[in-house]
């Protein structure tokens, strides 16, 4: 998950270490939606006939392409090939929201009946998608919708994970690798961005539930990945008996790795959400990952796909579809990647599983 493009730009409002929850936090839609399992959306046999001899096209309009979002990619480019729709255009804005508007611009002269995409900075991509909105392009987002859009007049639906499932395997997984004890260091993310901020929430709401002889004895917001390094020395400095440390995502979790070999740190364990290499690896060597969190990837992008062809055919789509989450650990790995991703990992990752 590569946000730091994106990070620098976004006000620091209701974050998860000032969230408190009396009862359980629950997934949520960008609109506070109520999820609805993407497993649910089918077409049947005379839809997808229908839509093959519809002629219909579809282009990928992707905030940055990397590990995640190219299973996503992936997805949606295998469920429109079932569905015999012709993919005209795939673009790469490298989290620059400028460069997201030119490539709607760009690929609406290709006149797609489609377009899956990530928008970037919802606030403000209204002027991004509006021109693809003005002209009936069945609009498909994945993890953030539209500010001042409306579902089912403006666009099909918003795909994205549960995400308290995600956060709350995530505690279980921490706590399991410290033996239901301990102190935890909870590293956050420190921005406006509903993704990361219900999975923290989630894993904070567990342990402080579920696990009573667990204890977060520090919470350390990070709005730059680059920083994590920082923020685990500070972690370390003030609480050197740390048992386990929650990162948001794969990237800081690596700056936190790097620490705790700086400190030859073979006692504290760490959880973290997205699949790596690096995190994978440090994991099956027997390192400081006890586990690592993903969403069904591949599956958010056949998903999207599928609910753009419902769209075409107006079917009602509803607002805010979730795949599920996985746990994946050094005895689950190769699966747990094929789960997710739908391919193998890595050779280094296969190598080191056997």
């Amino acid at each position: 998950m590569k946000l730091r493009a994106l990070l620098a730009a976004m006000p620091l409002l209701a974050t998860s270490a000032t969230m408190a929850f009396a009862e359980q936090p629950k997934t949520v839609g960008p609109n506070g939606e109520a999820p609805t399992p993407a497993a649910s959306l089918t077409l049947s046999d005379a839809d997808i006939e229908t839509i093959k001899s519809g002629g219909h096209t579809a282009a990928l309009v992707w905030h940055e392409l990397y590990d995640w979002s190219n299973a996503v990619a992936q997805g949606a480019k295998d469920e429109f090939a079932r569905l015999g729709i012709e993919i005209v255009a795939e673009t790469d804005a490298g989290f620059d929201t400028a460069r997201q508007k030119a490539d709607v611009e760009t690929v609406m002269a290709r006149e797609p009946s489609i377009i899956v995409s990530l928008p970037i900075d919802p606030p403000t991509a209204k002027s991004v998608y509006g021109v693809a909105r003005d002209a009936g392009v069945k609009l498909v987002f994945i993890d953030n919708a539209v500010e001042g859009f409306t579902h089912g007049e403006d666009y099909t639906t918003v795909v994205s994970a549960d995400l308290f499932q995600i956060g709350n395997k995530a505690a279980i997984a921490l706590a399991e690798a410290m033996g239901g004890k301990g102190k935890v260091g909870y590293m956050f993310h420190d921005a406006d961005f509903p993704v990361t901020n219900q999975r923290d929430s989630a894993f904070k709401w567990t342990i402080e539930n579920d696990y009573p002889e667990i204890e977060i004895v520090i919470e350390s917001g990070m709005t730059d990945p680059a920083n994590a390094e920082n923020i685990a020395s500070a972690m370390l400095s003030r609480n050197p008996d740390l048992d386990g440390i929650y990162t948001p995502w794969a990237e800081p979790a690596l700056g936190v790795l790097s620490v705790l070999r700086q400190q030859s740190n073979d006692h504290t364990r760490v959880v973290t959400i997205d699949l790596n290499e690096p995190a994978a690896l440090d994991m099956l060597k027997g390192g400081n990952i006890a586990a690592i969190v993903a969403d069904e990837a591949y599956q958010i992008g056949v998903t999207a796909a599928r609910a753009a062809a419902a769209g075409l055919l107006d079917k009602p789509v509803e607002p805010f579809l979730v795949v599920d989450a996985l746990s994946v650990g050094s005895d689950n790995v190769v699966d747990g990647w094929m789960q997710s991703m739908n391919r193998q990992p890595p050779e280094t990752v296969k190598a080191a599983a056997r």
